[in-house]
């Protein structure tokens, strides 16, 4: 996972800010509930108080790692966007293209939001919806840039792209590399092929 930088050298980190940082590594490493609070303050060098001022609670401290980490997938798509503007196609291909060389990684654990989806299995707790709603962000995103292609059936093609981005978080931690996620940029170029026509 990209971290997002941190505070400026000119601003001195913050209490928060050192939970925020300490909570990015562990629970992506560990998976949220592995991980208790205990932890993540000795990590960050803090007392509770100063997590429960920020945060008030583990679960809210959970949702905003979930936002930081959402924050990182768009940094990479306005990356691929600044790559190839005006060019859906490319953009697509180019993210694919990334996420098939970052599953090979050796610390990969793929997608802190379905893991968090999968770590928590009742729909109804706060931090199992706030991954979903930002999963649903991603969706759209994808409809969208569909839409622009003039795929046969946008939402078609958008679902099926979402499976190849699950699937490749899963497998890029159960195979050893580079395994099945180093071709999931060449699985989506036929899809949008499919749809899309070839370029």
């Amino acid at each position: 996972m990209s971290i997002p930088p941190s505070p400026s050298p000119s601003r001195r980190p913050t209490a928060a800010d050192r939970i925020r940082q300490s909570a990015r590594d562990l629970f992506y490493r560990q998976g949220i509930r592995a991980v208790g609070v205990e932890e993540i303050v000795q990590n960050a060098g803090v007392t509770k108080p100063s997590l429960y001022r920020a945060f008030h609670s583990k679960d809210g401290l959970a949702t905003a790692f979930l936002a930081d980490y959402q924050d990182c997938f768009w940094d990479r798509i306005a990356l691929v966007r600044a790559a190839h503007p005006e060019d859906p196609r490319a953009q697509l291909l180019a993210y694919f293209e990334g996420l098939a060389e970052r599953s090979a990684a050796p610390d990969y654990r793929g997608c802190a939001l379905t893991n968090a989806i999968l770590d928590y299995p009742d729909r109804t707790h706060p931090v199992r919806q706030e991954a979903a709603r930002l999963k649903h962000q991603v969706r759209d995103w994808l409809v969208e840039r569909a839409h622009q292609m003039g795929a046969t059936d946008p939402d078609q093609l958008a679902d099926g792209l979402i499976l190849l981005m699950e699937g490749a978080y899963v497998v890029g931690q159960a195979f050893p590399p580079p395994g099945p996620a180093a071709r999931v940029g060449d699985c989506a170029r036929l899809l949008i092929e499919a749809q899309c026509g070839p370029r």
